[in-house]
């Protein structure tokens, strides 16, 4: 799909043959074979959809905190009426499966975890494969935040046994923030059928797509779809289908490792302690003493506004330098541009 752009106004009606394809496209980006259904607006939709769908109240849930996004979940889930569990890690290093897995030791009444894959505002990544091993040993659905990952890193749903993979179009498949998806498994469809208090004739419901759509045939679209997002969508897809999903990957983490790389050179300390646990969608580093994120990022954001550079957020709004290498960033001569205008901003 990729009319003439002064035509975006006068467009025909999106089929529900074509919104089916682009649900087989994204499927095939996320290797699963689980039903995949696109939704109409950002990530937190259909994040927020799959916690009340999964999470029926008085059920037990672990929430993963390793950066704002899971403090995030810990509130939907208390909302819905669950128990949360938090296992909180500090904010530079990633999870471990054995930390996860003695959190289910202690409890086994959790039926839900709830993780997120690439936490860019802080720049680390957790091991997905390992953990979600010990979650699917337990028995619990494991809902994963890859909204940051998928197309930087590698996203094996099925091979996992990820049960809610849900992704956004905005940072590495440098598409658009307007559209989402989430990959539902068999498992989580039960869940949500057996929860009384799961989104039914709402916004936020994932059951209704799976009555109006996907079990009625894939004939008839719910709703009218965002027509200019499915088209961005399509044309993200379009792009890294020919790269070629490894070559986009691989991007990314050459981008990351030149990234720290160059910020060791420059004297500063990466806010992430393992280079293992580092994001190849942002890297994170600790300004020296004395020295404000925010003046700092200023500084160099007068010289070149274009530079994918932003303070950290919240309580690391002072302390944390955030360099975001995804999408069209995820590039050598970028990454060098940022790295030598900081640099001059360091000096001055």
């Amino acid at each position: 799909m990729s009319p003439n752009p002064g035509h975006l106004l006068d467009l025909p009606p999106l089929t529900a043959g074509a919104f089916a394809a682009t649900e087989r496209r994204v499927a095939a980006l996320l290797r699963t074979a689980n039903d995949v259904v696109i939704t109409q607006g950002e990530a937190l939709l259909p994040l927020e959809g799959a916690i009340r769908g999964a999470a029926r109240p008085g059920s037990t849930a672990l929430n993963v905190v390793t950066g704002p996004y899971g403090e995030t979940f810990g509130g939907w889930l208390r909302d819905a009426g669950a128990k949360v569990v938090e296992l909180e890690v500090p904010f530079d290093r990633a999870v471990t499966a054995e930390q996860v897995g003695e959190a289910l030791e202690r409890d086994p009444e959790i039926g839900l975890v709830s993780l997120v894959h690439a936490e860019a505002a802080t720049g680390t990544t957790n091991p997905v494969a390992g953990i979600a091993a010990v979650v699917r040993a337990q028995g619990a659905l494991l809902m994963l935040d890859a909204v940051a990952s998928v197309a930087a890193e590698p996203l094996l749903t099925d091979e996992w046994g990820v049960d809610l993979c849900v992704i956004g179009g905005q940072k590495a498949m440098a598409g658009p923030a307007g559209v989402s998806a989430v990959a539902v498994s068999e498992r989580a469809w039960r869940r949500f059928a057996e929860n009384p208090a799961a989104p039914r004739r709402s916004y936020l419901s994932l059951l209704d797509w799976k009555e109006r759509w996907i079990d009625a045939g894939r004939r008839v679209l719910p709703h009218a779809p965002a027509q200019l997002e499915m088209l961005a969508l399509d044309a993200c897809l379009d792009r890294i289908e020919a790269e070629g999903l490894d070559a986009v990957i691989g991007r990314h983490r050459a981008a990351a490792a030149q990234t720290r790389e160059g910020a060791l050179d420059l004297g500063l300390t990466p806010y992430v302690v393992e280079a293992a646990d580092a994001a190849p969608v942002a890297t994170t580093v600790r300004t020296p003493a004395g020295m404000h994120a925010g003046e700092l990022a200023a500084a160099a954001l007068a010289v070149d506004p274009g530079l994918p550079l932003s303070p950290g957020g919240g309580a690391l709004a002072a302390d944390m330098l955030r360099v975001n290498h995804y999408g069209t960033a995820a590039d050598p001569a970028v990454v060098d541009r940022t790295l030598a205008t900081l640099s001059a901003a360091l000096r001055r």
